[in-house]
């Protein structure tokens, strides 16, 4: 059960970091453009790698994601193989 809580906590705050990106960019960008007098266009290069760094923190989270599941199923598999070698009557 714990397992199963560590799992909730570490792929619950993907969706917190996606957020924190997009909104650190966006405000981090139209703060220089508020300081610089660029007219807006750093907001958007702002954005933009907000929503990027967000993209990496979701595709790093699948990835993790989809080595768990193997990792899982890899040692299904070798339990399974083990019940049934066992379960096979000898011939000595």
């Amino acid at each position: 059960m714990q397992q199963y809580w560590k799992g909730i906590g570490s792929y619950g705050t993907v969706g917190l970091e996606l957020a924190l990106s997009v909104l650190v960019g966006l405000l981090g960008g139209r703060w220089l453009d508020d300081k610089l007098g660029t007219g807006g266009w750093l907001t958007a290069v702002g954005l933009g790698f907000g929503l990027a760094a967000g993209a990496r923190a979701v595709w790093r989270a699948l990835q993790q994601a989809n080595r768990e599941a193997d990792e899982i199923a890899r040692a299904e598999r070798k339990e399974r193989e083990k019940f049934h070698d066992d379960s096979r009557p000898r011939h000595d």
